[in-house]
């Protein structure tokens, strides 16, 4: 089995997981070894300082008569029941002299009991006495160990009072971990919002490779490598695409050529009739229809290759003008409101597209009025293009931008076009992450709503 490493996404969080595990055992045994409730070699000045007061105490003992057992008895008995620091004493075999005194003979025998070397004399905490020793006393005939307890006032340190409550443990134990938690979460975050741009990006109709998202823990690298080859494979599946519709345009178009060429020599030779007549609208309509379809598959095809940042009102201030000059023309009014400061990016060709074909078609289909409005909320533009005719029926609304769709009322074949415009449309809205949506007015006419994201 492969050991995980550090340039795996697991290795990372096995390794965070046992770094913190050991940052948090290193500082609990510390403050262990820190704590005076656990014993612990004296201090060197300290123990200086008690081998002083046990030469002085052996030099007191040796002016005494009796024996060193009886001596020590009654230096104890003379020590004042409140005083700070008390003297005990054990023979050398560990027998404790005047027992229960102030009522520590279980401290002073768990004490001695672990302590019982003068060459290292230990000290360790019982409640409020700290007891160190032990310490040698000879009056020159008898030997005997001396321990000393001393009323101990101070707080515990901090980190002893935070081992003493598990939640304050807790609450470290969270600090201590949250830099390296931290640390982990920005090293899977990153590159994910990578990913998530680069999907973004596909999403939009930019179909472009990202060097980047091969960076990171290995379970993001391969991850990246993956998207990258996906989004070459659709690049090259969408060229194929793209040769093989320009390639059925060049087979379509040259017997399409020759089948008017041919009708216009039979115009020529027997005159006009209705049947020849029909055959070359039909020939016309049908070489249109080819290039329209061109024109769609190319704009889906592209609409990322060029995006720029543009000015709701150089986008379609002058396309509203000149529609508002052919509805007139057609005996019609079109009115829209004031566009909003705003701006879009994209592709400038495209979004002019999309509208300028809502505009038309409802100019086409209008009795008299076509209404534009324009909102902004937030980011959020929507364009209302609303005309007065006899719309189309209310279950047909969503077949509508589907390419070639056509209704059986006034929007049929004699109103010409190929029924691609409403399509480029509905393309155009996507690529841009917006919509369109189609609805019945209130006048019985169609309205339809462009949904985009724009910014000041």
């Amino acid at each position: 089995m492969k050991l995980p490493t550090i340039k795996s996404l697991y290795g990372r969080i096995f390794a965070i997981f046992w770094l913190t595990l050991l940052l948090v055992l290193i500082a609990v045994l510390a403050a262990q070894n820190s704590d005076p409730r656990q014993q612990h070699t004296l201090p060197t000045a300290v123990k200086a300082e008690f081998a002083q007061l046990s030469e002085k105490v052996s030099t007191e003992v040796s002016r005494m008569h009796g024996t060193l057992k009886q001596k020590l008895i009654r230096l104890q008995k003379k020590q004042p029941d409140r005083k700070p620091v008390k003297f005990y004493f054990t023979t050398l075999d560990g027998e404790l002299l005047e027992r229960g005194h102030h009522g520590g003979s279980r401290m002073l025998k768990n004490f001695t009991s672990l302590a019982d070397d003068p060459e290292d004399p230990m000290q360790r905490l019982y409640g409020k006495w700290m007891l160190a020793g032990p310490f040698l006393i000879d009056d020159g005939s008898e030997q005997a160990l001396m321990y000393v307890g001393k009323l101990w006032r101070d707080k515990p340190p901090f980190y002893v009072q935070i081992l003493d409550r598990p939640f304050q443990l807790l609450l470290v134990t969270m600090v201590v971990s949250t830099p390296l938690l931290l640390w982990l979460a920005w090293a899977v975050t990153r590159p994910a919002r990578r990913l998530q741009a680069a999907a973004e990006r596909v999403g939009e109709g930019r179909f472009e490779t990202d060097p980047s998202l091969e960076k990171g823990p290995r379970e993001f690298v391969q991850a990246g490598a993956s998207f990258n080859q996906m989004v070459t494979a659709l690049n090259q599946m969408i060229s194929g695409q793209q040769r093989l519709l320009s390639d059925i345009s060049h087979e379509l178009r040259s017997p399409l050529t020759r089948l008017r060429m041919a009708n216009a020599l039979a115009i020529r030779k027997q005159g006009e009739s209705t049947d020849l007549t029909r055959i070359d609208t039909e020939a016309e309509r049908m070489e249109q229809m080819i290039a329209d379809l061109l024109s769609l598959s190319r704009m889906q095809l592209n609409s990322h290759a060029e995006r720029e940042e543009f000015t709701l009102k150089e986008l379609w201030e002058t396309l509203l003008q000149d529609a508002e000059f052919e509805a007139g023309e057609s005996g019609k009014i079109l009115v829209y409101n004031t566009i909003p400061e705003a701006k879009i990016e994209g592709n400038g060709n495209l979004l002019c597209s999309a509208l300028e074909n809502v505009v038309r078609n409802a100019i086409k289909y209008a009795d008299a009025k076509v209404d534009v409005v324009f909102s902004l909320s937030g980011r959020e533009l929507t364009v209302k293009v609303s005309d007065d005719g006899e719309g189309v029926p209310e279950e047909m609304l969503d077949d509508i931008f589907r390419p070639f769709y056509r209704v059986s009322t006034a929007r049929d074949r004699q109103s010409g076009g190929t029924g691609l415009g409403l399509a480029i449309t509905d393309s155009a809205m996507r690529q841009h992450n917006g919509s369109a949506k189609a609805t019945l007015n209130s006048l019985g006419g169609l309205t339809v709503c462009l949904t985009l994201k724009a910014f000041h």
